[in-house]
């Protein structure tokens, strides 16, 4: 599968290719070995070289996707719409209850909504602040917020639930 990837403005070839249990993966022409395994909606955890990252993907409804990994945050968009509109992460929404869980450690220094708000997919639901760098938690789908359970102020660790979406 080659895909033509545009992320923070600059365009790649990404190429995966099955090799026995695993992918190979190639990044403009660079060959690496890759594992990916989707461990909560729209978060991924990536060996790549040996090296472990979680990814959080945040599809909106044009056709970007924001990335979230080690503090820092990447807008992408799959230039061939075609290869990420197959998949179940495209521009479609998340379906049913959704748990938002905080990407990374760190403190919420926001809370943009508050139980019972309607809220649409990509709307911002709160800030965590990581590595001095705000990031703001979007909602996958569109909905009602069922529960916040954290406040501003709390620290929060990578996986914790932040609020309901339904």
């Amino acid at each position: 599968m080659k895909y033509e990837v545009r992320i923070s403005g600059k365009t790649h070839i990404v190429e995966f290719e099955r090799h026995g249990e695993g992918w190979q993966a190639r990044l403009d022409g660079q060959s690496e070995a890759a594992d990916v395994v989707e461990t909560a909606p729209n978060t991924f955890s990536v060996l790549l070289s040996s090296r472990s990252y979680e990814v959080c993907v945040t599809p909106s409804g044009d056709g970007q996707l924001q990335l979230q990994t080690e503090g820092l945050e990447f807008n992408a968009e799959v230039v061939d719409p075609r290869s990420w509109r197959g998949r179940r992460h495209a521009g479609a929404e998340a379906e049913g209850r959704q748990q938002i869980v905080a990407p990374m450690p760190g403190k919420v220094v926001r809370l943009l909504v508050k139980t019972g708000d309607a809220v649409e997919a990509g709307q911002g639901l709160l800030v965590v602040e990581a590595m001095k760098m705000q990031n703001e938690i979007r909602s996958p789908k569109s909905g009602t917020v069922e529960r916040v359970v954290v406040a501003e102020g709390q620290a929060v660790n990578a996986g914790e639930v932040l609020a309901w979406v339904n």
